[in-house]
């Protein structure tokens, strides 16, 4: 057993999370970041990239159930799902608990992330051989410059805001995702953390909304990402994601409509965070 304290190196971060290893089950390098799989004795198996925390066994729900059920419970019957990122399954594991779902493509640009996933986070990875699902290895940005058709919901499950995923955070790339989605569609992206990125999370509202007729501001509570809550941006084209338009999928262990409704922004809050100088609330 391997007695090591992993200090993470999140470049946003004003503070250091450290975590104790028991074992190192993989290191590696891509053409995009550097990966590792090691095992912690409360969170189990975690996933790093670039030494980033993105996963572990014991909390990695909270994330994938936020990131896919409230845009999902928000329409009658979603059929077309885009997710952006998350090479790891996650949140197509949670979208395809949507009976209705017809179509999802998985749209990553490093399919090392995947295959990590198969062999280390096999829970993660179950619906990734589902046929309903359309892999698509490659840059997200151009995906969508690329695809032909329309979807209900677009999920951005990518990593910090920084390096190759800064693509994923442009007006243009909001904008190719504005025409994609329907009356009735939904945009949803990560926008990091009210403690430690309040200027980033305003940036990203006010880049969509430049873009969007609606948007919105929904968050969770993450113990291993960095400032503990966690924001989700939304853009649509009308819709209210606020209230949930059906009975909850199951099964899920977080998401709920109680949850659902409670989880965005109050709007006392939501006008505090777009005021410009503001630092914090």
């Amino acid at each position: 057993m391997i007695d090591l304290k992993l200090t993470e190196q999140d470049p946003h971060a004003p503070i250091r999370y450290q975590y104790a290893v028991e074992d190192v089950l993989y290191t590696g390098k891509s053409p995009y970041q550097e990966f590792a799989v090691v095992t912690n004795p409360f969170f189990g198996r975690m996933l790093l990239l670039d030494g980033v925390v993105q996963f572990t066994d014991r909390d990695e729900f909270y994330y994938h159930e936020m990131m896919a059920h409230v845009a999902l419970h928000a329409m009658p019957s979603p059929r077309r799902v885009i997710v952006i990122g998350g090479g790891d399954g996650g949140v197509i594991r949670e979208v395809l608990k949507h009976p209705s779902i017809e179509q999802a493509y998985l749209v990553d640009i490093d399919p090392e992330v995947t295959r990590i996933s198969r062999e280390f986070f096999p829970a993660v990875a179950a619906g990734l051989d589902d046929p309903r699902v359309i892999h698509a290895p490659m840059d997200g940005a151009l995906f969508m410059r690329q695809f032909e058709g329309h979807a209900d919901a677009i999920l951005v499950d990518s990593t910090d805001i920084i390096g190759f995923a800064t693509s994923l955070f442009t007006a243009d790339f909001f904008d190719r995702a504005r025409a994609i989605l329907g009356p009735n569609g939904a945009f949803v992206t990560l926008s990091e953390s009210l403690h430690f990125h309040f200027e980033m999370v305003r940036d990203v509202q006010k880049t969509l909304a430049s873009v969007f007729p609606r948007v919105d501001l929904y968050t969770a509570p993450l113990a291993t990402y960095g400032g503990n809550w966690w924001c989700f941006a939304v853009g649509t084209n009308g819709l209210d994601l606020r209230v949930p338009a059906r009975e909850t999928v199951t099964p899920t262990r977080y998401y709920c409509g109680d949850i659902h409704r409670s989880a965005f922004l109050p709007e006392f809050l939501y006008r505090r965070l777009m005021e410009e100088g503001r630092k914090g609330f």
